[in-house]
């Protein structure tokens, strides 16, 4: 299929949530030391979440992973709830602006839902943090607006549309693809020897026969290079 660059609209918005904790850098020197706080808070808290010890960690704990000083905590945030919110929210900022990236050059909506297919499928190996925490997130990352799940059904929605796919109803599609998928991140962990790239694509074929892909071009489809990460 062809190529050509694009800008990726996401849910006709250019990227759900994608603001995140990407806001200006600070100018002051306070400014930059309060971001500086709160950026150490949120990687602690990422941390914790690819642990999988979201719900018995303290706030000392916390904190003393930061390396900031416990009442700073209260400064930036009310509970460990919001903490942790924040951190879910960050992490699928981070997948949906690496997905961005690599599909930025493919016009084929089918192509692109393999791409972010395989390369998510990837993440233990390419990005181990990212997909620990999508892991321990579960179900509830496939109902959220940011990150892989509103891009997947902007694909599929995309693809029906064009008659690459054959789909009544994209959100149920997407609760499919999606639950695969987190299900094969949890195989590749509990599974050390697996191999990674060919699981993630028999998974992708999978799904793209799943949505009417004729398996022939699924196959096809993921055999094709990858686009290469940004570093």
């Amino acid at each position: 299929m062809p190529r050509r660059t694009s800008s990726p609209d996401v849910a006709a918005s250019g990227g759900p949530g994608e603001s995140g904790e990407q806001g200006e850098r600070p100018t002051s020197r306070g400014g930059r030391r309060k971001a500086s706080t709160r950026a150490a808070l949120i990687t602690a808290a990422r941390q914790f979440l690819a642990e999988g010890s979201r719900t018995d960690v303290s706030i000392q704990e916390i904190t003393d992973r930061a390396d900031v000083g416990f009442g700073s905590f209260y400064n930036h945030f009310s509970s460990k709830a919001e903490l942790f919110g924040a951190a879910v929210a960050q992490t699928l900022n981070d997948h949906g602006q690496l997905l961005d990236a690599l599909t930025a050059d493919l016009e084929d909506p089918a192509e692109v839902f393999a791409v972010n297919v395989r390369h998510t499928g990837r993440l233990p190996r390419s990005r181990p943090e990212l997909a620990s925490v999508l892991m321990h997130t579960g179900l509830p990352y496939l109902m959220e607006d940011a990150g892989l799940a509103p891009r997947a059904l902007r694909d599929i929605h995309r693809a029906t549309e064009s008659g690459r796919f054959i789909v009544r109803n994209p959100s149920v599609a997407l609760v499919a693809a999606g639950g695969a998928l987190l299900g094969l991140l949890q195989l590749i962990e509990s599974s050390p020897r697996i191999d990674v790239d060919e699981v993630a694509d028999e998974l992708a074929v999978g799904v793209l026969c799943l949505l009417g892909l004729p398996r022939e071009e699924a196959v096809e489809l993921c055999a094709r290079p990858l686009p290469t990460l940004p570093n």
